[in-house]
């Protein structure tokens, strides 16, 4: 079976499945196993060093079982591609949120979201807590999807003794980012110890994050009728308008193609930050504008998969002919 067969079958799953609360996903794995790292590493009296041993750790290891896994069989490399992928996850917290709000339960929506993201939902009203879901699902489609998807892709090109490292590279992916997601924070704890895991994501995500922001987005608003050329507009305008060097291309792209304004004042841990403002504040954050962006994660999704899978084919042409 070859591997883009091997994808689609992964992606459907994806679709169908998604991440079951019950199941022992891989990722929560990954982040035990970076605990158990964490409190033997940080006792060391060089953070950054440390750190940079706990990366090294965490990425070689999952890389290296994922490699025995694809080597063992199709079907778990199958699987396991399935679990990199989080398109019907990110899409059902979005959509619980939503149903909350629409059920009139503002503080329910308020703790619900709370697991979602790291800022303060305590004093939230329905349009922060709408504006916080969608800069949550533009920012996850691409560390949720396309990073995945393109790391799979990438390492679809390369054997080694007749196995894809297209597991491999992808779960590698997913263990970077987990990574980042525990211990790359700017604070006292991890500002030293946790910046060769904010770094190391901040390059994996460096390509991915263009291609979802500046092509992908912006052709699924298009299908979907949005505002495509507020995508791109945005997208061009305000994607360093973030924190995060990547974060900002596809919260752009969102915001134009949704017609609202990211940013501004947000609250953690009991601090007011300014953000800088992504979009043009065109309307007011509605409901709807949650079931836009899920079906603009979806329809981005199937954008993406549709595009790797013709560069792939087409490599592999001209790699037949060489």
């Amino acid at each position: 079976m070859n591997f883009i067969m091997k994808y689609g079958i992964a992606y459907v799953m994806d679709l169908i499945f998604g991440d079951p609360h019950w199941f022992p996903h891989p990722v929560r794995i990954i982040g035990v196993f970076i605990n158990f790292l964490e409190k033997i590493l940080y006792k060391a009296s060089n953070k950054k060093v440390s750190g940079a041993f706990l990366t090294i750790i965490v990425v070689g290891v999952t890389f290296i079982v994922s490699y025995y896994i694809s080597a063992i069989s199709y079907i778990l490399e199958i699987f396991f591609l399935y679990t990199t992928l989080a398109t019907k996850s990110l899409a059902d917290e979005g959509f619980r949120v939503c149903k909350i709000l629409t059920e009139g339960d503002l503080e329910k929506a308020k703790k619900e979201l709370s697991y979602l993201v790291s800022r303060d939902t305590g004093n939230m009203d329905i349009g922060q807590i709408t504006r916080s879901v969608l800069e949550t699902i533009s920012e996850n489609s691409v560390d949720g999807v396309i990073a995945p998807m393109f790391f799979a892709f990438l390492g679809s090109f390369i054997h080694i003794d007749g196995v894809s490292l297209a597991l491999p590279f992808a779960m590698g992916y997913k263990a970077i980012n987990t990574l980042d997601s525990m211990v790359g924070y700017k604070n006292d704890k991890y500002m030293d110890f946790g910046m060769v895991s904010a770094k190391t994501d901040d390059v994996a995500n460096f390509i991915p994050a263009r291609i979802a922001g500046g092509f992908i987005i912006p052709l699924a608003a298009m299908i979907l009728r949005l505002d495509y050329k507020g995508a791109w507009k945005i997208f061009s305008r305000d994607r360093l308008n973030h924190s995060s060097p990547n974060s900002g291309n596809s919260e752009a792209a969102f915001a134009g193609a949704l017609g609202v304004q990211f940013g501004g004042k947000t609250s953690y841990f009991g601090k007011i930050h300014e953000k800088p403002t992504i979009g043009d504040k065109k309307k007011s954050f509605d409901l709807r504008d949650i079931m836009k962006a899920i079906k603009l994660l979806y329809v981005s999704s199937w954008v993406g998969i549709v595009l790797f899978t013709v560069i792939t084919y087409l490599l592999d042409l001209l790699l037949k002919k060489m």
